[in-house]
């Protein structure tokens, strides 16, 4: 269930919310019936849009007359890659990023970019579809980062890498069949991609990696939590950065 402190309920609260431009993230509908403008609005604005059931709908509503149509909107503005990558060149250091690649908890994404900004990443990349949104949970876990971190949301997010790599930056997925992290060079410009929490990398995703990077697994668990692997990444990297 998305967080309901950012939520809008009813058919005009939304288009207006829409027509000024406010950081809507998704589109919960239970009927198109009677949403042209709305949903036309929605499309052109980038917006996920969901169908649920009518029951769905009010449950999300929580009691509020919904219409046919809830939206929630993120705590803070996302910026294109385009943007991104332009703030990375006035950097006095290398390009550092980090791709979520579908991390669909809130709390991992708020740890990963309370992480990122202390490590000194200069952007977090995420897919517009099966990640979480910059919410309120999501601003709580990453104990005010959120509102520091860049984020740039993206349609597609192996066309994303594909842009990366023609600005030369080396793209490392985090893989169990990688190479071990510690003998890994990350000196040059670096995109760290952080895979899903129950599935890792997705084939497509990781068929698009310079390297695949791993760490070891001594116990009888074989997978880290996303965000606890994702530091420990990052740091990686600020440790060779730092020795070089």
């Amino acid at each position: 269930m998305p967080d309901t402190e950012n939520k809008i309920i009813g058919k005009n609260p939304v288009r207006e919310a829409l027509k000024s431009n406010m950081p809507v993230d998704t589109l919960y509908i239970s009927n198109p019936h009677g949403l042209g403008e709305i949903l036309r609005l929605a499309k052109e604005s980038g917006v996920v849009i969901k169908t649920v059931t009518d029951q769905k709908l009010a449950q999300m509503a929580d009691g509020g007359s919904h219409q046919g149509v809830i939206a929630f909107t993120s705590c803070a503005e996302y910026l294109t890659l385009e943007e991104l990558l332009e703030i990375s060149r006035k950097k006095d250091t290398k390009p550092f990023f980090v791709i979520c690649d579908e991390i669909e908890d809130p709390h991992n994404l708020g740890a990963i970019i309370r992480t990122a900004e202390t490590a000194g990443v200069h952007g977090i990349i995420i897919p517009k579809r099966r990640s979480a949104m910059l919410t309120p949970v999501v601003h709580k876990t990453s104990a005010g980062a959120a509102s520091w971190m860049p984020v740039a949301r993206v349609s597609n997010l192996g066309a994303a890498i594909d842009r990366l790599k023609k600005e030369n930056i080396w793209i490392y997925g985090t893989d169990m069949n990688g190479s071990l992290y510690t003998e890994t060079n990350f000196d040059g410009a670096v995109a760290l991609v952080i895979g899903s929490e129950g599935f890792g990398i997705s084939r497509l995703i990781k068929e698009k990696c310079d390297f695949l990077v791993k760490l070891p697994m001594l116990g009888k668990i074989t997978s880290l939590n996303a965000s606890v692997a994702a530091g420990i990444f990052m740091y990686e990297v600020v440790r060779q950065r730092m020795q070089s």
